[in-house]
């Protein structure tokens, strides 16, 4: 650094020191970071034990058109169970979406039943469903959706 400053200040009376001081620094360890809670979560059921490591879920979709069940089925692929509800769908279409969703589920191994009037549950394979509301889809026609 002498050389460098010589060209720009031609001052050789200052003193500049050229190395680095090695002082010693202590080792302490980073403070761990705190969770921060937001103040605008409000809680309803204090009873209830909060789900912190939940693996699956349910996914609730109510389909209009026949490309809705393209995110459904994918949902399924992904490990999620999916309730669907026909209600806002013409009927015929609907059965075309639950063939659709049968050879999905039946492809992972999974399970549909039907648990309404126009709802159904497509699950994958690490779900259970148990229970005697599931009516089986071949006894189903587009008139009882």
């Amino acid at each position: 650094m002498g050389k460098f400053r010589d060209f720009f200040f031609e001052d050789d009376d200052v003193n500049v020191a050229d190395g680095y001081y090695n002082q010693p620094v202590a080792n302490t360890p980073a403070p761990s970071p705190q969770p921060q809670h937001n103040s605008k979560v409000v809680k309803f059921d204090t009873n209830r034990e909060p789900a912190t490591n939940v693996d699956s879920h349910i996914e609730l979709v109510e389909p209009r058109l026949y490309g809705d069940a393209r995110e459904i089925a994918t949902q399924l692929l992904n490990g999620t169970a999916v309730i669907v509800n026909f209600g806002q769908m013409d009927p015929n279409l609907a059965m075309k979406v639950i063939d659709f969703l049968n050879g999905t589920v039946f492809a992972i191994d999974g399970e549909i039943n039907r648990i309404g009037e126009q709802i159904f549950l497509c699950a994958p394979k690490n779900f259970a469903i148990d229970g005697k509301l599931a009516v089986t889809l071949d006894k189903l026609n587009p008139d009882e959706l």
